[in-house]
């Protein structure tokens, strides 16, 4: 759910043309199949949302969010190079890849969900975030 939240509050470039807002997912078949069901084929704004399950580092495509499962976090840094010329929003769930570039990374902090928020990573992406996203997250 956090996930489809973030959408609200960042804004993607004009240049990302095409019909449909893609969600990529690398290595959770539970998160894809939320995203699927939930989200897929709905609208926001003129574009529809298209949830693409990626299994390898080779499949992944464009997309405006890719989800980089804790499991698949090892690949980390290749995949963090394949959508480097893109305006891809990473989103991870493990201790430290929000300091190695990943855009936003979930935390458990004193038994609840937070996420972290990497400024220089999203400004590399070419993408723009609200201040009240910001003030939501902890910053690094």
């Amino acid at each position: 759910m956090m996930i489809f939240n973030f959408i609200k509050y960042i804004q993607w470039p004009e240049a990302n043309g095409g019909d449909a807002f893609v969600i990529g997912v690398i290595g959770d078949d539970e998160v894809y199949t939320t995203l699927n069901t939930w989200y897929g084929g709905k609208l926001r704004g003129n574009k529809k949302f298209t949830v693409k399950k990626f299994n390898s580092l080779a499949e992944i495509s464009n997309c405006e969010i890719l989800y980089v499962a804790r499991g698949s976090s090892k690949e980390f840094d290749a995949i963090k190079a394949k959508v480097a010329s893109s305006s891809t929003l990473l989103i991870t769930d493990k201790a430290g890849l929000g300091e190695k570039g990943s855009g936003i990374n979930f935390r458990t902090i004193n038994d609840k969900l937070a996420f972290e928020l990497n400024q220089k990573a999203i400004e590399a992406s070419k993408l723009k975030v609200s201040g009240q996203l910001s003030s939501m997250a902890i910053l690094i």
